[in-house]
């Protein structure tokens, strides 16, 4: 299967972002992808926090979910749309949620982010939890016979989410992110690459990458990993699309000569 990490630099315009979408979609399904992934935030990158509120749908209804409905169907790809926010229980409020379409447009999967990033180096600092209520568990799904697991940004510093994933053992983890250059130039690679490499599966990274209208900068280096930890494509900064084919015979001949995780006690 071609799978496809589609990389943007999304912006304070809803519809901006929803028309860079649109088209990095078709590019990928025109060049033979057919599962794809958009970033965390790729509707908006907005200039403070509580932007997201203003956008907010109800799960399942709303102008975001229904467009990337129709891409999913228009193209016949399953399309992994990134994040988007949903009302949450709390007020103020949201889950920053990703939503999985098949190919016939209809939702197979909904995973609310679980863990919150907050980081402060003395020149920059964030904290999810301002405006993000967590979700609860991980999600996965299955996508033309492959089990197909979901994460997002942060999630990355937790192996033990994915672990969670992998009974039975995931093919593939795909995560949508908006890794902050800082993070991201010293941490970002090496946790794909070791997420991929003790569950033995593939792992499709869709990341923001560049420096946005609001003045943020995100690390980028969009990718494909195989379950030897080999990079199999990789887009650096700005928008582009990380396509590759998705081996499940590499995927076998990993997992038998190294059989680790048939040898997991714990």
């Amino acid at each position: 299967m071609q799978v496809a990490a589609l990389q943007m630099v999304s912006t304070p315009d809803v519809d901006r972002n929803l028309a860079t979408a649109a088209r990095l979609v078709a590019q990928a399904a025109d060049a033979g992808a057919r599962l794809l992934a958009l970033p965390e935030y790729f509707c908006l990158m907005g200039r403070r926090d509580e932007d997201k509120l203003a956008i907010a749908e109800a799960d399942g209804a709303g102008p975001l979910q229904d467009a990337l409905a129709g891409l999913a169907r228009r193209h016949g790809v399953w399309l992994v749309g990134g994040t988007l926010p949903l009302h949450a229980r709390q007020p103020g409020r949201v889950r920053n949620a990703c939503c999985v379409w098949g190919p016939d447009g209809r939702r197979v999967a909904r995973y609310d982010k679980v863990h919150l990033f907050a980081f402060d180096n003395g020149r920059e600092s964030y904290d999810e939890a301002r405006v993000l209520e967590a979700g609860e568990a991980p999600v996965t799904f299955e996508a033309d016979g492959l089990r197909v697991g979901l994460a997002i940004c942060y999630d990355l510093r937790f192996p033990e989410h994915f672990r969670a994933m992998m009974q039975p053992p995931c093919d593939l983890l795909v995560v949508p992110a908006a890794f902050t250059y800082t993070t991201g130039q010293a941490h970002w690679d090496l946790l794909l690459r070791a997420r991929a490499v003790e569950n033995q599966c593939h792992v499709l990274a869709s990341a923001q990458g560049g420096t946005h209208e609001n003045g943020r900068s995100t690390w980028g280096r969009s990718q494909l990993i195989d379950p030897w930890g080999q990079v199999l494509a990789c887009v650096d900064q700005g928008e582009g699309v990380a396509q590759a084919e998705l081996d499940t015979a590499r995927r076998d001949a990993v997992r038998l000569q190294l059989p680790a995780l048939a040898h997991r006690r714990l």
